[in-house]
């Protein structure tokens, strides 16, 4: 991109650091990463590189598309697992030329996965037992029927057994120990096989959770949770806009669509590059903030298609001017406080980011 109106820059080597803190917490278990959405927004492409050269193995995408995607990204070496199931016939083909494990999701899952086993001579799987989520896995009593069953299961080598938590964030809730003992239940009706329970937030409720694999997310991109708040996560995104204009408002007027809000006379505004077409979500108005030459300044108006202003009053005259920028995302204002003033979770602001941006990407120091 040229001319870009705003810069999102990537720092690697954060990611790479967040994954080896979190791989620090779980003694001997696996440490993997999803990488899902196109790993959260900031490019799976790079992301995966680096995860992998930093050690990990083990990566989880959403669909087949995504899937296919990473493994151009990882070559051979890595196990790429895709979270969503087989889905259809016309996709089994895919899993074997993409070198693809299906996370199996259903008794028809597994039937048509193990039909594909069984003609190819053996195919890695995993099997997603559903313990609370009511949301995607095998229900209990399906998961009681195939450890019956056992046929239903021909041709399909078991990489390890899943669930998902619900409330993990919140170590009191009652439903994290619900989820394991309904795990566990499930698990003892089946031969010993590896599993895994744990995503970002599960990692610190305690090491029962941890099982042999953990599948952090969130965390690896820097964003925090109530359990695990003081860990020293790093900040890997930031983003700047850069100023179109400045402008002095001669007298108490209105800003933006709806003119919801007024500014009183002799203020200035600086309208920058960057609006809801670009993830900066239409709920900040007149509720986010940015920074200015080091100084804290508030979002005015409504959030337009491409376009934001921000009161700049308070930033001496001498040391703002068109051209220059405005830190919408920084070490001191994160993913977290921007999500916090948007109404949402930090989840939706980096899958949120917008193709405009100029993305550039600090690089893992070898």
């Amino acid at each position: 991109m040229r001319f870009p109106g705003a810069i999102l820059t990537i720092d690697l080597p954060s990611i790479a650091a967040n994954w080896r803190l979190l791989s620090s917490y779980i003694g001997d278990s696996e440490c993997g990463a999803v990488v899902k959405a196109d790993g959260y927004g900031v490019g799976s492409a790079e992301v995966g590189r680096c995860l992998q050269r930093a050690g990990c193995s083990h990566f989880f995408v959403a669909n087949i598309n995504e899937g296919i995607n990473l493994r151009k990204s990882l070559g051979i070496n890595s196990k790429i697992y895709i979270l969503n199931g087989v889905g259809d016939k016309g996709a089994i083909t895919e899993f074997d030329e993409n070198s693809l494990v299906p996370v199996l999701n259903s008794i028809d899952d597994v039937d048509l996965w193990s039909a594909h086993a069984q003609h190819k001579g053996g195919r890695s799987g995993v099997l997603c037992f559903d313990t609370g989520m009511n949301r995607l896995g095998l229900s209990p009593n399906e998961a009681i029927k195939l450890s019956d069953q056992t046929y239903h299961l021909d041709g399909i080598k078991i990489d390890f057994v899943m669930s998902h938590l619900a409330c993990a964030d919140e170590p009191k809730n009652g439903m994290n120990a619900k989820q394991k003992g309904l795990f566990d239940k499930i698990r003892s009706n089946f031969p010993p096989l590896r599993a895994s329970l744990s995503n970002s937030a599960g990692i610190f409720l305690n090491t029962t959770f941890h099982y042999d694999l953990v599948r952090p997310g969130a965390a690896l991109f820097g964003i925090s949770s109530k359990n695990y708040s003081a860990v020293n996560l790093r900040q890997l995104v930031g983003l700047k806009a850069k100023i179109i204009q400045i402008r002095s408002v001669d007298s108490e007027s209105s800003v933006g669509y709806g003119g919801t809000v007024n500014v009183c006379a002799n203020s200035r505004l600086a309208t920058v590059a960057a609006g809801y077409a670009d993830g900066y979500l239409w709920s900040l108005g007149n509720r986010g903030y940015g920074y200015a030459a080091g100084i804290k300044v508030p979002v005015v108006g409504r959030i337009s298609m491409d376009l934001t202003t921000f009161d700049v009053t308070k930033v001496p005259a001498n040391q703002i001017n068109p051209g220059d920028e405005i830190e919408l995302i920084s070490p001191q204002h994160t993913i977290d406080d921007l999500a916090a003033e948007a109404g949402t979770i930090g989840y939706e602001i980096l899958t949120s980011l917008g193709a405009r941006y100029q993305r550039r990407y600090k690089e893992v120091i070898a």
